[in-house]
């Protein structure tokens, strides 16, 4: 499809005459006739080149084109139903600027670890430049609702002294002689701009050093984070809620030739968009899950298995709430009712997708998080700037974490991270 306009500069784009540069997506000849699919970056538009009707010159460079060359061409709009997008370019004039050798990735089926050592080439695909598509309208539509909100935007670092969720998931580099760790979060760099701004947010790229090779699973991606003062917890879930709600309605308003490029059953999302999300408490979840056939027991974490299955009952998102503290990270605030249990919060969207959210409601106590610190036996001296925000005027403040790809993968539909993210890292696997 080709939005006309992008081509006459208003959507009554018949009979304009118009040069376009870009490449060759797709091509086939009948007769006298070529019929070249333009790809310019923005869409696809079908233009056709009839012998008859062109100088010799024209005819024989519409010859010579292959798949990805590039070129430049002009001609005339015109409606043409058959055509997709239902606009088609009669050319009358080409001028290729490179003829590319035979392309890498043709149209017979070809297996993940070819496509991912061709990521760089594979991007040209229609599918995975609609998932791009999708992802930057995405990230556009987070950025507008916080800013839209009174949210100051906060640029934690990538280079940490300490852990933010445990050791054991950490990327270490040197660092003029000391030690130093690639990001988990931005958060803890969150709650003191918090004590500052009132309402932040940061925006940038995460890294977890798990040996995982699921679908669910990069070792870099993208976080965005919130964190507001004075916010409990009941006004966190409400913010998932509306977070969600927002950033999908828009991606459904503003993408939909993306979605439907992608074959996505937009239906499936669109009960995201009206908000009220169930709300279950773990103990319930555990027990709903057993009364599904998992062997889950209170206590225990939520694997994928059980995510998918306790998912499958809803038609949008569903929070589970109050998790057992041990399972959950040092700096979350116990539940007043049962201190065993941490004000956390996991949204996880159905079709199989997971968990999107996880947030918290955190702890305003310097002497719980001290305990916590010595529990966890995470390194004193690097969490005392941490510390001082207790210290100082200690107030309530919650937020929480969503991964762009983890969202990306299920608004577009598609069964792996890894085509969620323009380069992938995984465990095996840092080129291109």
């Amino acid at each position: 499809m080709y939005n006309p306009a992008l081509l006459g500069g208003s959507h009554d784009a018949a009979d304009s005459e118009v040069t376009l540069r870009g490449w060759v997506y797709n091509w086939r000849k009948k007769g006298k006739l070529r019929f070249i699919i333009l790809r310019d970056g923005f869409g696809y538009l079908q233009c056709v080149v009839f012998q008859p009707e062109v100088a010799d010159q024209v005819w024989e460079a519409a010859v010579a084109l292959t798949q990805e060359s590039s070129l430049e061409v002009s001609g005339v709009v015109r409606a043409e139903e058959r055509a997709p997008g239902g606009f088609e370019l009669k050319v009358t004039a080409i001028e290729a600027i490179q003829i590319a050798p035979e392309f890498p990735i043709g149209k017979k089926d070809h297996g993940p670890d070819f496509l991912l050592n061709h990521r760089h080439l594979w991007l040209r695909s229609k599918k995975q430049h609609a998932v791009m598509r999708v992802r930057s309208e995405l990230e556009f539509a987070i950025r507008d609702f916080f800013q839209s909100r009174g949210y100051t935007l906060i640029d934690s670092p990538i280079l940490t002294p300490a852990a933010c969720e445990g050791t054991s998931t950490l990327f270490e580099t040197e660092y003029f002689g000391d030690k130093a760790f690639l990001s988990q979060s931005g958060q803890l760099y969150l709650e003191p701009a918090a004590a500052a701004l009132g309402k932040v947010y940061c925006f940038g790229p995460t890294f977890r050093a798990e040996k995982s090779k699921t679908r669910r699973h990069l070792t870099e991606f993208w976080m965005v984070e919130p964190e507001v003062a004075w916010l409990r917890f009941d006004g966190l879930l409400d913010l998932c809620e509306e977070f969600l709600s927002a950033i999908v309605a828009r991606v459904l308003d503003r993408c939909a030739a993306d979605l439907e490029r992608l074959e996505r059953d937009t239906s499936k999302l669109l009960p995201t968009t009206a908000g009220s999300f169930p709300r279950l408490d773990y103990a319930d979840a555990v027990a709903r899950l057993r009364e599904l056939g998992s062997d889950i027991r209170l206590g225990d974490d939520l694997g994928g298995d059980d995510e998918t299955l306790l998912t499958a009952q809803f038609d949008r998102p569903v929070a589970v709430t109050r998790y057992p503290a041990a399972i959950k990270a040092f700096y979350m605030q116990p539940d007043p009712a049962d201190p065993s249990r941490a004000l956390a919060v996991d949204v996880l969207a159905p079709e199989g997708y997971g968990e999107i959210i996880g947030g918290s409601e955190r702890s305003d106590s310097l002497e719980h998080l001290e305990r916590q610190i010595a529990a966890h036996d995470l390194p004193r001296e690097a969490f005392e700037w941490y510390l001082d925000v207790r210290r100082y005027g200690s107030f309530p403040h919650s937020g929480f974490g969503m991964g762009i790809e983890r969202c990306v993968a299920w608004i577009c539909g598609i069964p792996h991270l890894r085509e969620a993210i323009p380069y992938p890292r995984l465990i095996n696997r840092l080129n291109p």
